[in-house]
């Protein structure tokens, strides 16, 4: 069963799609001006215990939000649809975190049919193999 959009938590039409990245992503409907809000990131807010206990998952979809990472929101449980928003050297998205909140907003006009992306300033050495795509790919997340 493919994951879903909350509409609630968006500003702009999108649809997930099987994506050229990773997994699935998630493509805009319509086109989206520069500079303007697209959606909220949602899920469970977890502390640092709780995020460990669920890091064996084969999949994890985890933004970190608070004072130094000490909480996490799990897009996984009660996610809008934008942790599937896969991740890109070069975005078009960036997010904007305001406490526990987390805000994706548009970093240059974005094309209807463009698939979203953002980067997800992962540590430098996390060994985790980049499949952006992109000119400006640094080769890791």
């Amino acid at each position: 069963m493919p994951p879903k959009i909350n509409p609630d938590y968006w500003w702009y039409k999108v649809r997930l799609v099987k994506s050229t990245i990773h997994g699935w992503g998630v493509v805009a409907d319509q086109n989206i001006p520069k500079n303007k809000w697209v959606a909220e990131y949602t899920g469970k807010l977890l502390n640092r215990r709780e995020h460990c206990k669920i890091a064996k998952r084969k999949m994890i979809y985890t933004y970190a939000v608070g004072e130094r990472g000490y909480w996490t929101l799990d897009g996984f449980i009660g996610g809008s649809g934008a942790e599937r928003v896969n991740h890109s050297c070069d975005p078009n998205l960036a997010a904007d975190i305001r406490g526990k909140r987390v805000y994706f907003f548009s970093l240059r006009r974005i094309k209807k049919g463009e698939e979203l992306t953002v980067d997800y300033h992962f540590e430098e050495n996390n060994g985790i193999t980049c499949l952006c795509g992109s000119k400006k790919c640094r080769g890791k997340i």
